[in-house]
């Protein structure tokens, strides 16, 4: 198993794998993945954080994906089906807007071709992959095939017999649109297996991969279509209660997810088996991962699925610990980070702590209040990551420019660096602190302002399409960033 990311000191850079630059439409598994990982190598960082890689609604939020399982298709590099010998290359799309159905068309026409060109070696691969994720990956491609066949509606939309799974149903799905299911498969044969190389490269360069795993699902998911026994649903698949949180930093109102509510006794009553399933599929992806919204796992804010807000929730224990046993026991010492963000009480600490996972501390939430405040970085724990903000959060450039000028001279006073610019002395900041694992978002990494923030709370249009252009990083850049890592003890 590896090794905690809080057991020697690091650093790392949050950018997700759809906000790399060059390919048609968002980023993906191709050639700047691998340009991107020969950066960080150079300027002295060995993790690169990302956001959850799963298949997005329309929204495009990795946080309310259709599987917990499969990969985004979006992320498959194009390039390489060509270079396989699957597909003839084809002309880019001529604007953005047609991005995602040229990489669709793509994927499609390299189905064709794998079908046509397949030879014994490759067969074989692809049936050693259909057999290792069979737990998911059967329900996943049929699911995402009666969702194409139904219009993209969602499961509880579909027709009595295929949304309550019945055998018969199950069996015309199958055969009915068996090619379209087979197109799935491929999709996420060819997604893992990409992975699986840039996994490997970052790795010969030092590089590990830091994800993310949400604690929700979406209701709109094959996991919830395959398992609604696992979830807080009424007879026709609906939720009686969401999930979500009270009011916080990012709103006054709370924030209202909407995604379906445990049954934690049922979860429990099987062993954990669905979870553990999913944390498997998750470390086979990544070096470490991030538990989002941790705090779920103590108590979880439960709000009726008719309320408006979630000033109408309240806080119902979850089983945590018993969870947590359970992962240990089959996995050993996994390397989990716990998103302990937000409200955060006794139990939710005592849960962390007793499982020895390190949590994490944001340098925007430093500097209201006293000196006690545990973002300050005179609070920080050794075992910690420590962010000047999460892909949550405005741009550090763009929160300052926000705060009162009485609080920015608080920052510049606490920082002692009157004559640098900020956010430069707050990066520096971050990696000097003694938390082992600091991690910068790449946007405060160059600056940029609140026009490049990847995400706003609360709010549903306009996020998550954030994309870096190479042409932004200054040149020396890498080096003047390596000679901090050195500097504070987190190269090599």
């Amino acid at each position: 198993m590896t090794a905690d990311p809080t057991q020697h000191r690091r650093a790392g850079v949050l950018l997700h794998l759809t906000s790399l630059p060059d390919s048609p439409g968002n980023g993906d598994l191709g050639a700047a993945a691998r340009w991107f990982v020969d950066w960080l190598a150079e300027a002295g960082f060995s993790v690169w954080q990302m956001l959850p890689l799963g298949p997005t609604h329309a929204d495009g939020s990795p946080y309310q994906t259709l599987s917990v399982h499969a990969g985004d298709p979006r992320l498959v590099d194009v390039e390489a089906l060509v270079e396989a010998g699957w597909l003839e290359r084809r002309p880019p799309p001529a604007t953005v807007d047609e991005a995602e159905s040229w990489r669709e068309e793509c994927r499609q026409a390299a189905f064709q071709g794998f079908q046509q060109q397949v030879d014994d070696g490759l067969r074989r691969e692809l049936a050693e992959f259909r057999q290792k994720h069979r737990g998911w990956l059967e329900d996943f491609a049929l699911y995402s095939a009666l969702r194409e066949e139904q219009g993209g509606a969602p499961w509880w939309e579909w027709p009595a017999a295929e949304r309550d799974r019945e055998a018969g149903a199950m069996a015309a799905a199958g055969e009915r649109l068996q090619t379209a299911v087979e197109r799935v498969v491929f999709e996420q044969f060819c997604f893992f297996r990409q992975w699986g190389a840039l996994r490997h490269y970052a790795a010969e360069r030092g590089v590990a991969l830091f994800g993310d795993m949400p604690i929700f699902v979406a209701l709109d998911s094959a996991d919830v279509w395959a398992r609604r026994d696992l979830f807080d649903l009424d007879e026709a698949g609906c939720p009686r209660r969401v999930a979500g949180v009270p009011p916080d930093y990012f709103s006054e109102t709370g924030q209202w997810w909407g995604n379906p509510l445990y049954d934690w006794q049922r979860l429990e009553e099987e062993g954990f088996a669905w979870w553990l399933d999913r944390l498997s599929t998750q470390l086979e992806l990544f070096d470490f991962l991030r538990i989002d919204h941790f705090r779920g796992l103590a108590a979880y804010w439960a709000i009726p699925a008719e309320a408006e807000t979630a000033l109408e929730g309240h806080w119902e224990p979850a089983s945590g610990h018993a969870f947590l046993r359970a992962v240990a026991e089959r996995f050993g010492d996994v390397p989990l980070v716990a998103e302990d963000l937000g409200v955060i009480t006794a139990d939710v600490e005592a849960l962390r702590d007793d499982f020895g996972l390190p949590g994490m501390k944001i340098l925007q939430f430093a500097f209201e209040g006293g000196a006690a405040n545990p973002y300050l970085p005179h609070n920080h724990r050794i075992a910690s990551v420590v962010y000047t903000g999460t892909h949550d959060n405005d741009t550090t450039a763009g929160w300052l420019r926000e705060l009162e000028p009485a609080v920015v001279d608080r920052v510049r006073e606490y920082l002692g660096h009157p004559g640098e610019a900020l956010p430069e002395a707050l990066v520096r900041t971050a990696l000097a602190s003694v938390a082992r694992l600091a991690v910068i978002p790449m946007q405060d990494l160059l600056g940029l302002g609140s026009e490049h923030r990847m995400n706003v709370p609360g709010t549903v249009e306009g996020n998550w399409g954030w994309r870096l252009e190479r042409d932004w990083i200054p040149e020396g850049r890498a080096t003047e960033l390596a000679r901090l890592n050195t500097l504070y003890g987190r190269s090599g």
